[in-house]
């Protein structure tokens, strides 16, 4: 306004420019509150009389058209700054409810469950996503420890509300259930329950890490988790047979088989969704997961997948086109005599990146 104003005095009214001091009040109505367009719009009218007094022009049809000009677009900044704040309020308290909703689906991961250390990382595909389809959960149960890892087919809230479904039943079942093929079969019945109607599946893989220094596999279709060795080998645990991903095996399909694996002190095994194995760089090649496995060497385990995730980023060299999470079960080299509280030692839930989420268990983000 004030360009408008030394523009006037100097060029003089017949410039016509005296109009122009509307653009104040029209721009604080797009980025300010209703006070400070109202305050900006009365000292764009007191300018506006001002200067047609000065010159003479209120006398005149063209200060009379600025002078309503200034008042119709003060009156209008403040309709769209009212409006506006109204809609940013309701978007706060929708984007609060979820949190909280959130909060109450998911619960911190332990920092260790048993003679394991844990660390998770889920980068979503999406800014300000929250929750979506990819999900895992680690529990310390009478049976070992067990975890679970998975991918709900679709997107959106369709595929939160099965991921919730999953993580529900996994939670009880891994409790209940001394055998993990059962937990497998507790999951299939509660998704046929939830999705009996629609196609929908989910790709998942079950681990159960016992006393004998040893894990059992569960994989329903699911990526192949990677163990790192304790003398820095790495290699992938591909299931002994192909299985469908859980929803469908109720359709007659057999159930994967389970296949128990060496996991002894200084090992670990990183779970991921296809996030992750599927991201592509510039020329279209895929993640090399295995190539980076030495990237989980660093001595605290969420460091270590905190380097892989900035390495995954860096890969696809632009924001991802799918949710990728990971999930990192390091046997520690320290084993305690006794299993640990499970609820003892646990991650604050993390909450300061909305494209990436470090530490929450039963995490559930966006599906693939």
């Amino acid at each position: 306004m004030a360009v408008v104003v030394v523009v006037h005095l100097t060029a003089g009214s017949g410039v016509g420019f005296l109009p122009l001091i509307s653009l104040g009040p029209a721009f604080a109505g797009l980025v300010g509150g209703w006070r400070r367009t109202a305050w900006i719009g009365g000292l764009a009218l007191a300018l506006t009389l001002g200067l047609g007094l000065y010159n003479d022009l209120l006398s005149h049809r063209r200060g009379a058209t600025a002078l309503v000009s200034v008042g119709g677009v003060t009156v209008a900044g403040l309709v769209a700054a009212v409006m506006r704040q109204r809609r940013e309020a309701e978007l706060a308290n929708v984007r609060s409810i979820a949190e909280v909703a959130q909060r109450v689906l998911l619960r911190p991961v332990p920092l260790s469950a048993g003679p394991l250390r844990v660390a998770v990382s889920y980068t979503s595909a999406v800014a300000d996503a929250r929750i979506g389809g990819d999900l895992y959960e680690v529990v310390a149960t009478p049976y070992g420890v067990r975890t679970i890892v998975g991918d709900v087919q679709g997107k959106g809230l369709e595929a939160v509300e099965t991921a919730a479904v999953i993580l529900g039943a996994f939670r009880e079942a891994a409790y209940d259930e001394p055998v993990l093929t059962a937990v497998g079969e507790r999951l299939e019945q509660a998704l046929y329950r939830h999705v009996r109607t629609t196609e929908k599946f989910v790709t998942a893989v079950l681990a159960e890490s016992g006393p004998e220094r040893s894990m059992t596999l569960l994989n329903y279709g699911h990526p192949a988790p990677l163990v790192v060795r304790g003398d820095g080998s790495a290699t992938f645990l591909p299931p002994p047979e192909r299985a469908l991903p859980l929803g469908l095996a109720l359709h007659g399909a057999k159930g994967p088989v389970p296949h128990t694996v060496d996991f002894a002190p200084g090992d670990q095994v990183l779970f991921y969704t296809d996030g992750v194995s599927e991201a592509r760089d510039a020329r279209g090649d895929f993640y090399p997961l295995g190539q980076r496995a030495a990237l989980l060497r660093a001595a605290n385990p969420q460091a270590a997948v905190e380097a892989l995730r900035q390495n995954l980023v860096a890969h696809a060299a632009g924001p991802p086109h799918d949710d990728a999470a990971m999930l990192l079960l390091r046997y520690r080299e320290d084993e305690p005599a006794t299993g640990d509280d499970p609820e003892s030692d646990a991650h604050p839930a993390a909450d300061t990146d909305p494209t990436t989420e470090s530490a929450p268990v039963g995490r559930v983000g966006g599906g693939g």
